[in-house]
């Protein structure tokens, strides 16, 4: 998971000055998806996520045992939207609710009442804070068949708080801004150096087994990580006394299209017969978060959407009016037109 999580980061970043991704949401949305494929589509779809199957249960036992913890909040959820129009195959459905714990409801996807629903399963399964996906992922839309949503939740205290806040600068494109910072003096913490950046571990709660890992580049370097440089840094900590840590204070939101990022990883997008007997095609996938960094601790959601729509006829036709037009009323029984028109600009 960590391994794709890396690649996907790598693919999405860059674009903004601010990205913020869960792999552990997309991971496990895009599981829910490969139980679902078949032939060579579930060996590419295995490939790109690091998975040795399509129906890897290890990805169900990785969730119970993130859940298993008093020290902080952690709610994993998922859910799946179907059309009875074009119904799942039980075996399927078995296999995302027992290993995903994945409700099911039935819906008609073409309709404003479907994506309210999915809205605010969004809202209540991220502490209320991303609060809609539907429209990110084209909803209503009466071509969608099945939606699926996996949420992630996190809240967790610092194990030791930050003491203090004031001001301080921050490099924003080669020039100093004033930023809320927080700071520590005289703590132990996980730390280590590595060629290009040093990595620096924030515990949260007593026994801190949940941990921000801060990554910063050297003076003048750029990071670039992959997951193998990633776990040998956290391999590599040690505790030791830091004289000062000093933190931005940061609220942050981010959201991004995902199909064309995971396409460019090698995800299919069609093969799904084991899903459903209308083999639908993975239209969108979507993700959205959200992260709250202060004095007592983090918090964070995610959310990370998927749809599955019926496979396109081989004929057909379209009719998209994206241009200027013109237009008639007519009477069809004497052949009279009643208005004629011509729109340039449809906005007024």
């Amino acid at each position: 998971m960590n391994a794709f999580g890396f690649e996907l980061f790598r693919q999405v970043s860059g674009g903004s000055p601010n990205t913020i991704t869960s792999p552990l949401s997309v991971s496990v949305l895009l599981a829910m998806i490969l139980a679902g494929a078949d032939g060579e589509t579930a060996a590419e779809m295995a490939k790109v996520l690091h998975l040795d199957e399509r129906r890897d249960v290890r990805v169900g036992g990785l969730l119970r045992t993130l859940a298993d913890t008093d020290e902080v909040k952690l709610s994993v959820a998922d859910a799946l939207w179907a059309d009875e129009r074009a119904p799942l195959e039980q075996d399927y459905l078995d296999f995302v609710r027992k290993t995903f714990g994945a409700t099911v409801e039935q819906a008609e996807l073409g309709r404003a009442d479907a994506a309210k629903a999915v809205d605010e399963w969004v809202k209540k399964n991220t502490g209320g804070r991303i609060d809609r996906i539907a429209r990110d992922l084209g909803l209503p839309n009466p071509q969608a068949m099945l939606v699926l949503l996996n949420a992630v939740y996190f809240l967790g205290e610092w194990k030791t708080k930050f003491e203090e806040t004031a001001p301080g600068g921050f490099s924003v494109g080669g020039a100093k801004v004033d930023v809320p910072m927080m700071r520590l003096r005289n703590e132990t913490f996980g730390y280590a150096e590595r060629d290009g950046f040093r990595m620096l571990r924030l515990p949260y709660g007593e026994d801190g087994r949940y941990a921000m890992e801060v990554m910063l580049p050297d003076v003048g370097k750029s990071l670039h990580l992959d997951e193998e440089a990633w776990r040998d840094a956290v391999a590599d900590l040690d505790d030791h006394r830091i004289d000062e840590v000093a933190l931005p204070r940061f609220e942050l939101r981010w959201s991004g299209d995902l199909t064309e990022p995971l396409i460019k990883l090698g995800l299919p997008t069609s093969g799904f017969t084991a899903m459903s007997k209308a083999n639908p095609v993975l239209a969108k996938v979507v993700h959205k978060t959200y992260i709250k960094v202060d004095e007592d601790g983090t918090e964070a959601a995610a959310v990370t959407g998927g749809v599955m729509v019926t496979s396109a006829r081989a004929d057909r036709t379209t009719f998209v009016v994206d241009r200027p037009f013109a237009f008639t009323i007519s009477d069809q029984k004497t052949g009279a037109i009643l208005f004629l028109g011509e729109v340039g600009d449809p906005r007024s």
